[in-house]
């Protein structure tokens, strides 16, 4: 009895060992994980008031050329670092963006009049991306044919004062239940250290935890669909 007791506890330490090292295996893999440079040359980040304050300089140095920056949220929230982040990342010399947070509790036509009124556009600037997702979101999910329609609101305005397509970022639960009505727009995907399978998209957003020079704490990371050129592009 006490010799297979004994086998039992070095089978139990030898399976807790084995399992804290794939653990710390898999930590390190999604801490590193970084798409093919060769492949996705354009390094991104997006950020709001939640990353503090960023020295942008340190952050451009840091192989980054895009910023993609929370303007506002429903139809009156500003973020309040919006402002000072566009400013000093367009100085550093990254193209800038801004996105909303699209609420499901105010008519599309508020929230786009909340975002012209924050976002300038007297200078080069990425097309704007409308966020839509259930976390953080008004309890209450309209049905498919309502978020159409008033997401549709939102995009006119914009699209109008923006002269280009928005950008549309579409992840979660909320894929389920509105893929289907969303309008043909480019897509920003979510694909935590996985490659998203295809190519229909302009940014990848692949890493939640990510760290940059200048940015304390965890930050999203994203890559281009494309090259500099393309990115150059997008900025007009």
């Amino acid at each position: 009895m006490a010799n297979k007791t004994v086998r039992l506890l070095r089978v139990v330490v030898v399976a807790l060992i084995a399992a804290g090292v794939l653990a710390a295996i898999g930590f390190w893999y999604f801490r590193a994980f970084s798409p093919d440079r060769q492949r996705y040359p354009v390094r991104g980040v997006d950020v709001s008031h939640h990353q503090g304050k960023i020295d942008w300089r340190r952050v451009a140095a840091d192989d980054v050329a895009f910023a993609v920056i929370k303007a506002t949220e429903g139809g009156d929230h500003v973020d309040d670092a919006f402002a000072t982040n566009l400013r000093e990342a367009r100085a550093a010399g990254l193209a800038v963006g801004a996105y909303h947070f699209f609420t499901f509790c105010r008519p599309g036509a508020d929230q786009a009049r909340n975002f012209l009124s924050v976002v300038p556009r007297d200078q080069p600037i990425l097309p704007p991306v409308v966020d839509i997702e259930f976390g953080g979101n008004c309890p209450r999910r309209p049905t498919p044919e309502e978020l159409r329609t008033e997401l549709n609101a939102f995009l006119e305005l914009v699209e109008a004062q923006f002269g280009k397509p928005a950008i549309v970022y579409l992840i979660g639960e909320a894929v389920d239940l509105y893929e289907t009505v969303i309008p043909a727009r480019e897509r920003w995907v979510r694909s935590l250290v996985l490659h998203p399978g295809n190519e229909n998209w302009v940014y990848w957003q692949y890493h939640n935890r990510g760290h940059v020079d200048g940015i304390e704490g965890a930050v999203d990371l994203n890559v281009l669909q494309g090259t500099p050129a393309r990115l150059i592009e997008l900025t007009r």
